[in-house]
């Protein structure tokens, strides 16, 4: 099934660009140029974190004493990542690790200043979602939620 071409790819073909063959029917090509967009408009906007930051740091906001290797697990990182994740935050000063029960495992949890920034942070990531989703009704926002959640399922 051949997509639709976008105003923005009959411009480019217009301006006798490269073509794309292929390209415009592969999911993983499409998630990737609207990612890189998103994630233009992230760092633009939003700003101090990247995006996988910002969401480490709003994962543990929800879930306070969480440990590291189960924030690993939620966010797809291996171990060893998340460690230096982890460290750039608490070296920032917006998180600590606190010794869990069984004194082998740390609980992550916000500082004063990490709460005080996730909050900023949950806003300009509200003006950003809105900006993103902006051509999109809410039905078509909703269904590609959904669809992405199945893609990565």
């Amino acid at each position: 099934m051949r997509l639709t071409l976008t105003k923005h790819d009959k411009l480019k073909r217009a301006r006798g660009e490269l073509k794309a063959g292929v390209l415009p029917d592969l999911i993983g090509y499409r998630l990737r140029v609207a990612q890189q967009t998103v994630f233009r408009d992230f760092a633009a906007q939003v700003g101090e974190l990247s995006p996988g930051r910002a969401g480490i740091m709003l994962l543990i906001e929800a879930n306070p004493g969480i440990t590291q290797g189960r924030l690993a697990e939620a966010v797809r990182l291996d171990r060893s990542t998340m460690v230096g994740v982890v460290d750039s935050l608490e070296e920032r000063g917006l998180i600590e690790r606190r010794r869990g029960a069984d004194r082998r495992t740390n609980g992550l949890w916000l500082t004063p200043a990490g709460r005080a920034f996730a909050l900023r942070l949950r806003r300009r990531i509200e003006r950003h979602e809105r900006r993103v989703a902006a051509q999109l009704t809410d039905a078509e926002r909703a269904q590609l939620l959904f669809l992405l959640g199945k893609l990565a399922a």
